[in-house]
């Protein structure tokens, strides 16, 4: 279970600060999209997702969304944050990651990989051998689609919070 288990857990993205990622000793962040930033297959932002990404930018954190979309997908929602994408990225494959960490500039170890799947975002970041940190997946999703593997995700989440690896005030359930 350890390469499906995040290095921390927050609700949303925007409750991750300047400082956590400095105890993480991160100075780069890999974004996922759906249930991430927006709801799944949907252009608008979360609310406070735009002004929390400006806030790291100009605080010195590089930022790249990596995604499995299509760039057809991908490519406008980046455009409305300014930052650089990939799309296509074959998560939890490393390939993607990697890309990101180069176009970067830093290093593995002070990257995380922010993401609302343990299957595909925690265990690709895990693969790669850089922190990750799962968010509770927001939004409206189809049952047939994501419901099965919620419930497998559940025992991982409920570990995470066994550990201690929830944000104080977090509950880590998915809703």
């Amino acid at each position: 279970m350890a390469v499906l288990l995040p290095s921390l857990c927050v609700d949303q993205v925007t409750d991750i600060t300047q400082d956590t990622l400095r105890a993480l000793g991160v100075r780069a962040l890999i974004l996922d999209v759906d249930n991430t930033l927006s709801s799944h297959g949907s252009q608008e932002p979360f609310p406070g997702a735009l002004a929390w990404t400006k806030q790291m930018l100009q605080s010195g954190i590089k930022i790249t969304i990596v995604s499995n979309n299509f760039e057809k997908r991908v490519a406008p929602f980046a455009e409305k944050f300014s930052l650089p994408f990939i799309s296509m990225a074959l998560k939890p494959l490393p390939v993607g990651y990697l890309r990101a960490v180069k176009a970067m500039g830093v290093k593995r170890k002070e990257t995380a990989a922010v993401g609302d799947q343990v299957f595909t975002d925690i265990a690709g970041a895990n693969f790669s051998r850089m922190k990750s940190i799962l968010v509770v997946p927001k939004g409206k999703e189809s049952f047939l689609r994501f419901g099965w593997r919620r419930a497998l995700e559940k025992p991982v989440r409920q570990k995470a919070r066994r550990l201690g690896l929830w944000e104080t005030g977090k509950k880590g359930e998915t809703k």
